[in-house]
């Protein structure tokens, strides 16, 4: 997951929601594996909102390196 992220075949919005990317399945014909989170919300967040996911980072990756 964490190089799905990193590649931007998978991204988290704002709304700590997963999205995968249609290309992921384009580009290696795979990633069945991976559609079941699509549209998930993220659970079991750190307590410390210090550590948790940055909105303004997940806007970043989702402008900046999300290829959805």
């Amino acid at each position: 997951m964490h190089i799905l992220f990193d590649k931007g075949y998978i991204t988290v919005t704002p709304e700590l929601r997963v999205e995968l990317s249609k290309k992921i399945k384009e580009e290696y014909e795979n990633g069945r594996d991976y559609y079941k989170y699509h549209g998930a919300q993220l659970v079991n967040l750190p307590q410390t909102e210090m550590v948790r996911p940055s909105k303004e980072f997940l806007e970043w990756h989702n402008t900046r390196k999300y290829n959805g």
